[in-house]
């Protein structure tokens, strides 16, 4: 069965991506709830339709946990986690840095995972205990063993401008002990690329199930690691995420435990009024 499900999931994707591709040229964006900076388009609609459609086809009493259309069939203990469009707000304005997430689970342990880049067409896929693939070729993560040699990956989550002084913090962190930090937009491709050694490692909170399913399975089959920042078992419900080529891991765990207290006490700081609109003197 396990191989089915790898070919309906490829599917899934391809059709999905299908959908990025013939939308990307016209694209209308949406807000969701009153967050300026959550959007959603109407690719993001399709795209997990498509996906749905052909999960459902294939395997009708499986469950289902997709971004936009939330949970379906409780009581399976087959489930699909989906993100339709991993970068909306990247697809948004044309910046070429998005994809489609597919995960499967069973028992609550994720199984199979696709990621899925139309645009630069690159299609990561791991199965449990089978290794992990780029275009049908195994990858491993980077040999990269000290933080000061290591590139890694990042995002905000959407309430960052209320919480910008304690994410900031941890950003400033690993920029003094690293040789960069890159901020691309996708949680997904940023786990993909940890996996294939693009960069060394990533951070980042507030993540959902549908971000980070199928990109945590592919980096613990190209040999890294992922786990929560206390370094317990992930949690993909957690919102508190770090994967690595594993050379790395521990460093990063503590860089993250030793600002977390600075972190805290930036973000209740009282800012000093600008002078532009300081009172005279």
């Amino acid at each position: 069965m396990i191989d089915e499900i790898e070919r309906v999931a490829l599917r899934a994707a391809r059709a999905a991506g299908k959908v990025h591709l013939q939308r990307l040229r016209r694209i209308n964006v949406m807000r969701k709830a009153a967050n300026p900076i959550n959007l959603v388009t109407e690719a993001d609609h399709e795209a997990e339709a498509a996906v749905i459609a052909i999960l459902q086809r294939a395997f009708p009493s499986h469950a289902i946990l997709a971004e936009e259309s939330g949970a379906s069939f409780h009581g399976s203990e087959h489930r699909w986690i989906i993100d339709p469009l991993d970068g909306t707000t990247n697809f948004a304005h044309g910046y070429p840095q998005f994809c489609v997430s597919i995960a499967y689970e069973r028992r609550g342990r994720v199984q199979v995972g696709v990621i899925f880049d139309a645009l630069k067409k690159e299609c990561f896929v791991a199965r449990r205990g089978k290794g992990a693939r780029l275009n049908g070729h195994t990858i491993r993560v980077s040999g990269t063993d000290t933080l000061g040699a290591s590139l890694l990956g990042t995002g905000f989550p959407y309430d960052r401008r209320e919480r910008r002084r304690f994410y900031l913090a941890f950003w400033e962190a690993f920029m003094m002990r690293v040789q960069g930090v890159r901020r691309t937009g996708s949680a997904a491709l940023d786990l993909a690329y940890v996996a294939c050694g693009r960069v060394e490692g990533f951070w980042e909170f507030g993540l959902r199930p549908w971000d980070v399913a199928a990109g945590a399975l592919i980096v613990e089959e190209a040999g890294g690691r992922v786990t929560n920042m206390d370094e317990s078992a992930l949690d993909l419900e957690g919102g508190r995420i770090v994967a690595s080529n594993s050379h790395v891991h521990r460093a990063m765990l503590d860089t993250i435990a030793e600002n977390w207290q600075d972190a805290e006490r930036r973000q209740f700081e009282i800012e000093p009024l600008s002078e532009s609109v300081a009172p005279k003197a």
